[in-house]
């Protein structure tokens, strides 16, 4: 039987795009989104009483994911994006089924799996959280496009701490960057998943560990312009918004956080205290 299109003709262009991660991370995509798509509104929410996600239960992290989702509903956003590799490995089934087909999901490693099964990739590295490597998502998703590609997943539990402490361009994220790439399992590979929005913080130092001979998926880019696919498609897009408005929900204010988020987004954002 022929799986019915979703039917998303009670959405209204104007509506904010709902995004969420467990800190900074899904700052990185959310700002790939933001220069996309220069005239939607936007609400965040970054779970940072929670973080790491990583190294929690499939279970509590369904839970987050679930309740930010409900929340994201509540603020009338007209799309999902799960910013979150971790969430999107644990609850993406969860999400989808909560949703219920009322708004469309993106998640942050389909688009990107898609994307390099289709191209000259033979041997794929993802470093991730210990939740994503566990759930092998990326494996799977890669080789249901592609069979042939060898992918090989590491789990690099330290790098989003450091990053949320905003240990950036600093000794130790250098030596946690160094033993982690020198890893055997990612020695002979050409292409490197940064299988974490928040690793895109790093991408100076992880190219710079490389040079030139392994290339990096810049994956916020990729799921900024699928989520433009989408919303084409539906015609959902805002194009007459002249000022867009940036929302920014915590569950614990956090300085780095304030930091970054006016980095990317300008002075003048409001964040919010916001516990679920």
């Amino acid at each position: 039987m022929k799986k019915k299109k979703p039917d998303y003709s009670h959405l209204s262009a104007a509506q904010p795009i709902g995004i969420f991660d467990s800190g900074v991370g899904g700052l990185t995509v959310a700002k790939e989104i933001k220069k996309l798509l220069p005239h939607e509104d936007l609400i965040y929410f970054g779970d940072t009483k929670h973080l790491p996600y990583g190294d929690k239960s499939r279970e509590a992290i369904v839970g987050y994911s679930t309740r930010i989702t409900n929340f994201l509903l509540e603020k009338n956003c007209k799309a999902v994006v799960i910013a979150c590799n971790t969430a999107t490995a644990n609850a993406l089934k969860e999400v989808l089924e909560l949703v219920a087909e009322r708004v469309p999901v993106i998640d942050v490693i389909n688009p990107v799996a898609e994307k390099v099964s289709y191209e000259i990739h033979n041997n794929v590295g993802v470093i991730a959280t210990k939740a994503t490597v566990n759930s092998g998502l990326y494996k799977k998703s890669i080789r249901k496009h592609n069979k042939f590609i060898k992918v090989d997943e590491l789990a690099t539990p330290l790098l989003v701490p450091a990053i949320e402490e905003g240990f950036k361009n600093h000794p130790i994220t250098h030596a946690i960057i160094y033993n982690y790439l020198s890893h055997s399992k990612l020695r002979n590979i050409e292409t490197l998943i940064l299988g974490c929005t928040h690793y895109p913080l790093l991408l100076d130092e992880i190219k710079q560990f490389y040079g030139n001979r392994v290339r990096v998926i810049d994956s916020p880019t990729i799921v900024a312009n699928q989520l433009k696919i989408i919303l084409e498609k539906h015609h959902l897009l805002h194009s007459g918004n002249p000022q867009p408005v940036y929302q920014f929900f915590l569950s614990d204010i956090t300085k780095n956080f304030e930091k970054i988020s006016k980095k990317f987004f300008g002075k003048s954002i409001d964040l919010e205290l916001k516990v679920l």
